[in-house]
Protein backbone atom coordinates (compact mmCIF):
# COMPACT_ATOMS: atom_id res chain seq x y z
CA UNK A 1 0.00 0.00 0.00
CA UNK A 2 1.89 3.32 -1.38
CA UNK A 3 0.65 5.49 1.67
CA UNK A 4 2.13 3.05 4.61
CA UNK A 5 4.62 4.69 5.73
CA UNK A 6 2.34 8.07 5.36
CA UNK A 7 -0.44 6.59 7.08
CA UNK A 8 1.97 5.32 10.30
CA UNK A 9 3.69 8.29 10.73
CA UNK A 10 0.00 10.22 10.84
CA UNK A 11 -1.37 8.00 13.28
CA UNK A 12 1.94 8.21 15.67
CA UNK A 13 1.63 11.84 15.40
CA UNK A 14 -2.01 12.14 16.29
CA UNK A 15 -0.87 9.87 19.21
CA UNK A 16 1.44 12.13 19.82
CA UNK A 17 -1.28 14.96 20.14
CA UNK A 18 -3.19 13.42 22.00
CA UNK A 19 -1.41 12.23 25.03
CA UNK A 20 -0.02 15.46 25.30
CA UNK A 21 -3.74 16.83 26.46
CA UNK A 22 -4.32 13.10 28.18
CA UNK A 23 -1.42 13.59 30.50
CA UNK A 24 -2.71 17.29 31.90
CA UNK A 25 -6.07 18.10 33.39
CA UNK A 26 -8.45 19.51 30.25
CA UNK A 27 -11.33 20.91 29.24
CA UNK A 28 -14.42 18.63 27.73
CA UNK A 29 -16.94 20.35 25.49
CA UNK A 30 -20.61 18.84 24.25
CA UNK A 31 -21.07 18.60 20.92
CA UNK A 32 -24.80 18.81 19.53
CA UNK A 33 -25.03 15.64 19.62
CA UNK A 34 -24.05 15.24 23.24
CA UNK A 35 -21.15 13.26 22.85
CA UNK A 36 -17.99 14.71 24.25
CA UNK A 37 -14.88 16.77 22.33
CA UNK A 38 -11.89 17.68 24.15
CA UNK A 39 -8.96 19.55 22.76
CA UNK A 40 -7.38 16.01 21.88
CA UNK A 41 -9.81 15.47 19.62
CA UNK A 42 -8.95 18.60 17.47
CA UNK A 43 -5.38 18.79 17.66
CA UNK A 44 -5.12 14.49 16.66
CA UNK A 45 -7.66 16.10 13.89
CA UNK A 46 -5.01 18.34 12.48
CA UNK A 47 -2.18 16.35 12.67
CA UNK A 48 -4.02 13.89 10.27
CA UNK A 49 -4.98 16.50 8.31
CA UNK A 50 -1.50 17.64 7.68
CA UNK A 51 -0.25 13.84 6.38
CA UNK A 52 -3.42 13.29 4.47
CA UNK A 53 -3.78 16.44 2.49
CA UNK A 54 -0.25 15.06 0.67
CA UNK A 55 -2.35 11.92 -1.16
CA UNK A 56 -5.15 14.48 -2.41
CA UNK A 57 -7.59 12.19 -1.88
CA UNK A 58 -10.77 13.67 -0.15
CA UNK A 59 -11.32 13.08 3.55
CA UNK A 60 -14.38 12.60 5.63
CA UNK A 61 -13.44 13.37 9.54
CA UNK A 62 -15.43 13.18 12.14
CA UNK A 63 -14.05 16.81 13.41
CA UNK A 64 -13.58 18.03 10.02
CA UNK A 65 -16.26 19.81 7.74
CA UNK A 66 -19.25 17.38 7.12
CA UNK A 67 -20.40 17.68 3.09
CA UNK A 68 -23.06 17.33 1.64
CA UNK A 69 -24.25 13.93 0.33
CA UNK A 70 -24.67 15.83 -3.17
CA UNK A 71 -20.19 16.55 -2.61
CA UNK A 72 -19.31 13.72 -1.87
CA UNK A 73 -21.46 10.93 -3.47
CA UNK A 74 -19.31 10.67 -6.38
CA UNK A 75 -16.47 10.03 -4.23
CA UNK A 76 -14.39 6.72 -5.65
CA UNK A 77 -11.65 7.14 -3.07
CA UNK A 78 -11.64 8.59 0.09
CA UNK A 79 -10.20 8.75 3.89
CA UNK A 80 -12.51 7.84 6.51
CA UNK A 81 -11.00 9.29 9.74
CA UNK A 82 -11.61 9.72 13.42
CA UNK A 83 -9.06 11.63 15.13
CA UNK A 84 -9.85 10.13 18.87
CA UNK A 85 -12.31 7.09 18.83
CA UNK A 86 -13.80 6.54 22.38
CA UNK A 87 -13.52 10.32 23.85
CA UNK A 88 -15.59 9.15 26.81
CA UNK A 89 -12.60 6.07 27.84
CA UNK A 90 -10.33 9.59 26.95
CA UNK A 91 -12.04 11.47 29.32
CA UNK A 92 -12.25 8.35 31.87
CA UNK A 93 -8.53 8.13 31.48
CA UNK A 94 -8.36 4.08 31.09
CA UNK A 95 -5.98 3.93 27.90
CA UNK A 96 -8.85 2.34 25.61
CA UNK A 97 -9.04 5.20 22.97
CA UNK A 98 -7.62 5.16 19.20
CA UNK A 99 -6.58 6.80 16.57
CA UNK A 100 -8.82 5.87 13.34
CA UNK A 101 -7.96 6.28 9.65
CA UNK A 102 -9.49 4.16 6.76
CA UNK A 103 -9.63 4.40 2.73
CA UNK A 104 -12.50 3.57 1.24
CA UNK A 105 -13.16 2.93 -2.26
CA UNK A 106 -16.41 1.84 -4.31
CA UNK A 107 -18.16 2.72 -0.72
CA UNK A 108 -16.24 -0.65 1.20
CA UNK A 109 -13.32 -0.31 3.38
CA UNK A 110 -9.81 -1.42 1.74
CA UNK A 111 -7.19 -0.39 4.06
CA UNK A 112 -7.41 0.39 7.66
CA UNK A 113 -4.89 2.01 10.43
CA UNK A 114 -5.76 1.80 14.31
CA UNK A 115 -3.26 2.98 16.94
CA UNK A 116 -4.13 3.35 20.82
CA UNK A 117 -1.35 5.22 22.58
CA UNK A 118 -1.74 4.35 25.91
CA UNK A 119 -1.67 0.44 25.18
CA UNK A 120 1.10 0.91 22.60
CA UNK A 121 -0.61 -1.51 19.97
CA UNK A 122 -1.02 -0.32 16.34
CA UNK A 123 -2.98 -2.53 13.80
CA UNK A 124 -3.16 -2.57 10.32
CA UNK A 125 -5.07 -4.05 7.88
CA UNK A 126 -4.59 -3.85 4.06
CA UNK A 127 -7.62 -5.98 2.35
CA UNK A 128 -6.76 -8.79 0.13
CA UNK A 129 -2.40 -8.23 1.23
CA UNK A 130 -2.46 -8.40 5.24
CA UNK A 131 -3.64 -7.84 8.34
CA UNK A 132 -0.79 -7.29 11.04
CA UNK A 133 -0.26 -5.88 14.64
CA UNK A 134 2.58 -4.20 16.35
CA UNK A 135 3.25 -3.85 20.09
CA UNK A 136 5.47 -1.52 21.89
CA UNK A 137 4.68 1.35 19.88
CA UNK A 138 5.78 4.70 20.79
CA UNK A 139 4.61 7.87 19.24
CA UNK A 140 8.29 8.60 18.83
CA UNK A 141 8.80 4.98 17.42
CA UNK A 142 10.19 4.87 13.47
CA UNK A 143 8.62 3.08 10.70
CA UNK A 144 11.55 0.98 10.22
CA UNK A 145 11.10 -0.29 13.58
CA UNK A 146 7.47 -0.75 13.75
CA UNK A 147 7.42 -2.23 10.05
CA UNK A 148 10.47 -5.21 11.58
CA UNK A 149 8.57 -6.00 14.31
CA UNK A 150 5.00 -6.59 12.85
CA UNK A 151 2.94 -9.98 13.92
CA UNK A 152 0.33 -11.40 11.64
CA UNK A 153 -3.43 -11.59 12.94
CA UNK A 154 -5.66 -13.61 13.50
CA UNK A 155 -3.58 -15.31 15.66
CA UNK A 156 -5.10 -19.02 16.57
CA UNK A 157 -7.63 -19.27 18.52
CA UNK A 158 -9.13 -21.84 21.08
CA UNK A 159 -12.93 -22.78 19.99
CA UNK A 160 -13.91 -22.72 23.25
CA UNK A 161 -14.48 -20.64 25.39
CA UNK A 162 -16.81 -18.90 22.49
CA UNK A 163 -15.56 -15.89 22.97
CA UNK A 164 -18.66 -12.18 22.60
CA UNK A 165 -16.98 -8.80 22.71
CA UNK A 166 -19.50 -6.75 24.70
CA UNK A 167 -19.83 -2.62 25.17
CA UNK A 168 -19.41 -2.07 28.55
CA UNK A 169 -21.98 1.09 28.06
CA UNK A 170 -24.07 -0.40 25.19
CA UNK A 171 -25.21 -3.92 26.59
CA UNK A 172 -28.27 -3.48 25.17
CA UNK A 173 -31.95 -5.66 25.20
CA UNK A 174 -31.32 -6.78 21.85
CA UNK A 175 -27.43 -7.74 22.45
CA UNK A 176 -28.63 -9.50 25.39
CA UNK A 177 -31.19 -11.65 23.13
CA UNK A 178 -28.01 -12.40 20.55
CA UNK A 179 -26.17 -13.68 23.06
CA UNK A 180 -29.01 -16.16 24.82
CA UNK A 181 -29.20 -17.28 21.11
CA UNK A 182 -25.35 -17.69 21.06
CA UNK A 183 -25.64 -19.75 24.24
CA UNK A 184 -27.88 -21.92 23.06
CA UNK A 185 -25.71 -22.39 19.97
CA UNK A 186 -22.46 -22.68 21.32
CA UNK A 187 -22.78 -23.53 25.27
CA UNK A 188 -20.28 -22.12 27.03
CA UNK A 189 -19.64 -18.56 26.48
CA UNK A 190 -17.17 -15.36 28.05
CA UNK A 191 -16.82 -11.71 27.89
CA UNK A 192 -14.54 -9.33 26.71
CA UNK A 193 -15.08 -6.01 27.20
CA UNK A 194 -13.23 -3.07 25.74
CA UNK A 195 -13.49 0.70 24.51
CA UNK A 196 -13.68 2.47 21.10
CA UNK A 197 -12.81 0.21 17.93
CA UNK A 198 -10.61 -1.64 19.89
CA UNK A 199 -13.66 -3.78 20.74
CA UNK A 200 -13.57 -5.15 16.55
CA UNK A 201 -9.92 -5.24 17.00
CA UNK A 202 -10.37 -7.93 18.90
CA UNK A 203 -12.21 -9.94 16.66
CA UNK A 204 -9.38 -9.28 13.81
CA UNK A 205 -6.48 -10.30 16.24
CA UNK A 206 -8.20 -13.53 17.12
CA UNK A 207 -8.69 -13.03 21.13
CA UNK A 208 -12.65 -12.80 20.71
CA UNK A 209 -15.24 -14.53 17.96
CA UNK A 210 -18.04 -12.17 17.54
CA UNK A 211 -18.88 -8.57 18.00
CA UNK A 212 -22.66 -7.85 18.07
CA UNK A 213 -23.12 -4.03 17.72
CA UNK A 214 -26.95 -3.42 18.24
CA UNK A 215 -26.56 0.32 18.95
CA UNK A 216 -25.68 3.51 17.56
CA UNK A 217 -22.63 3.99 15.09
CA UNK A 218 -21.09 6.08 12.78
CA UNK A 219 -19.23 5.42 9.78
CA UNK A 220 -15.74 6.66 11.21
CA UNK A 221 -15.87 4.78 14.16
CA UNK A 222 -16.08 1.61 12.15
CA UNK A 223 -14.47 2.29 8.69
CA UNK A 224 -10.98 1.78 10.21
CA UNK A 225 -11.90 -1.64 12.46
CA UNK A 226 -13.57 -2.88 9.63
CA UNK A 227 -11.15 -3.11 7.30
CA UNK A 228 -8.45 -4.46 9.57
CA UNK A 229 -11.13 -7.69 10.31
CA UNK A 230 -11.97 -8.05 6.68
CA UNK A 231 -8.09 -7.82 5.74
CA UNK A 232 -7.44 -10.45 8.68
CA UNK A 233 -10.65 -12.56 6.91
CA UNK A 234 -13.23 -11.95 9.13
CA UNK A 235 -16.51 -9.82 8.25
CA UNK A 236 -18.39 -6.75 9.33
CA UNK A 237 -22.18 -7.52 8.02
CA UNK A 238 -25.18 -5.18 8.34
CA UNK A 239 -27.39 -6.67 10.40
CA UNK A 240 -30.41 -4.82 8.34
CA UNK A 241 -29.21 -5.89 4.82
CA UNK A 242 -27.36 -9.26 5.45
CA UNK A 243 -24.64 -7.71 3.69
CA UNK A 244 -21.11 -6.38 4.12
CA UNK A 245 -21.16 -2.60 6.03
CA UNK A 246 -21.32 -0.40 3.55
CA UNK A 247 -19.63 3.45 3.86
CA UNK A 248 -20.60 7.07 1.96
CA UNK A 249 -24.24 6.39 2.81
CA UNK A 250 -26.24 9.73 2.55
CA UNK A 251 -26.60 9.02 6.19
CA UNK A 252 -23.52 8.22 7.62
CA UNK A 253 -25.03 6.42 11.01
CA UNK A 254 -24.16 3.05 10.49
CA UNK A 255 -27.00 0.08 10.84
CA UNK A 256 -26.36 -2.61 13.70
CA UNK A 257 -23.89 -4.56 12.41
CA UNK A 258 -21.86 -8.19 13.51
CA UNK A 259 -18.08 -8.51 13.54
CA UNK A 260 -17.09 -12.08 13.04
Amino acid sequence: MKFERLLIEASLKAGEEIMKVYARDFDVETKEDSSPLTEADKNSHLAIMSFLEQTELPILSEEGKHMDYAERKDWNQFWLVDPLDGTKEFVKKNGEFTVNIALIENGLPVYGIIYAPVLKKLFVGNVGTEAWIAENVETTSSVDSILEQKISIPKTKPSEPYIVVASRSHFSPETQAFVDELKKEKGEIEFASMGSSLKICLVAEGAADIYPRFGPTMEWDTGAGHAIAKAAGKMVTDHSTGEEMKYNKENLLNNWFIGE
